[in-house]
């Protein structure tokens, strides 16, 4: 994490590796053009694929490398996916169902058993299987070894969505995945400053299409994005240490208070399936969920009541963000109206805290905004 991705040393030489600004490359090399290889884009992705055991390829969004997968989805076949995902990943599989581009299944990824049935399909098994764990923003735990082996006996490939988190917490090819995707945009870049998203495979063959989709598809993030994100790695194991430490604080806190009526946290001992958290996780992570004792509005006026925490999408910034999900026209109507998602950044928990309790206990009216379609 400190160290990969590091130039060679040579006498007064960079520590850190230089911001390449050209898109084009003399030739005769292996490469020739930016969409194939950048050193600053190479830098960063020699550090995050060491971090999961694998070959990275870096993508200028999340979606960008969600869609890269979703690219290689065989034409009409069958697609398993978590019931509760990121909005974006939910609404693009949906598309791509409707056009006849696949067969999607839907399912719990919490029951093991479900999951067996949607990948086996009844004879009829799944080419692939996209899965989030934690969910966004429910915060389900998906047994990602149990899924891997039995999409390997059905001969279906499994990705997993571990953004939530990040390879510090959670490395899936360890575990059976073919693939482990993140948007770096959020823990591991951490700094709320950049887009960008990754994949990272220890399947040659898979590393090799995924290279392709990027050139083909030309979704490049920029070298100064890699830099950043470069940079932001290299704090991730204290940031995520702190950030995690304030989440179990909150969460603990948040099951006590009167005005909530349940909370969603792998670190609490009455999470479904906190077990097996436990087991393929190297800790519960800094996102929680938690349900307002009352209606939307509630919801609402608590997220607008906030003053040191920010009322923002997005997550795994130093800073703590939190917002109601419903507010997205485009997110799941199975999430419920009253649920407010955090991700619990680096400050103070007490500070945190009060901040929290002052909103939760707050009345006043409430201010609707328009918002774009979808969260992140």
């Amino acid at each position: 994490m400190v160290q990969a991705g590091r130039p060679a040393v040579t006498p007064d030489g960079p520590v850190n590796p230089p911001i390449v600004l050209s898109s084009t490359l003399h030739a005769g090399g292996e490469h020739g053009y930016m969409r194939d290889w950048n050193a600053t884009l190479d830098a960063f992705e020699q550090a995050l694929g060491a971090l999961d055991g694998g070959k990275c390829t870096v993508f200028s969004s999340g979606m960008a490398a969600a869609n890269a997968v979703f690219d290689l989805f065989p034409q009409g076949s069958a697609v398993v996916a978590s019931q509760f995902s990121y909005t974006g990943v939910t609404v693009r599989l949906k598309e791509l169902h409707e056009l006849g581009r696949i067969q999607l299944r839907l399912v719990d990824i919490t029951d093991d058993v479900a999951v067996e049935k949607a990948i086996s399909g009844d004879g009829e098994p799944a080419s692939w299987v996209w899965i989030e764990t934690p969910t966004n923003p429910m915060m389900e735990i998906c047994d990602i070894e149990a899924t891997a082996a039995v999409a390997r006996h059905f001969g279906a490939y499994l990705a997993v969505d571990s953004t939530f988190m990040t390879p510090i917490r959670q490395r899936p090819l360890e575990l059976g995945a073919h693939i482990v995707m993140h948007s770096a945009t959020k823990g591991i870049a951490g700094h709320s400053d950049l887009l960008m998203g990754a994949l990272v495979t220890n399947d040659s063959a898979l590393a090799a299409k995924i290279i392709d989709r990027r050139v083909l598809l030309g979704a490049v993030p920029s070298a100064f994005d890699s830099y950043l994100a470069l940079r932001g790695l290299r704090t991730l194991a204290v940031r995520i240490d702190k950030a995690e430490s304030n989440a179990q604080i909150i969460a603990e806190r948040l099951a006590n208070h009167p005005k909530v009526s349940a909370v969603y946290y792998p670190g609490l001992g009455g999470h479904k399936n906190a077990d097996v958290a436990k087991r393929q996780t190297d800790g519960p992570g800094f996102m929680l969920s938690f349900i307002v004792d009352g209606d939307a509005e509630d919801a609402e006026r608590v997220c607008q009541a906030i003053k040191l925490v920010t009322y923002a999408t997005s997550l795994g910034g130093v800073e703590t963000l939190m917002e109601r999900r419903r507010r997205w026209p485009s997110e799941n109507l199975a999430v419920p109206e009253n649920l407010i998602r955090m991700s619990v950044g680096i400050e103070n928990p007490n500070d945190i805290w009060a901040d929290l309790d002052q909103a939760l206990n707050s009345t006043g009216s409430v201010n609707q905004q328009t918002q774009p379609k979808i969260g992140y």
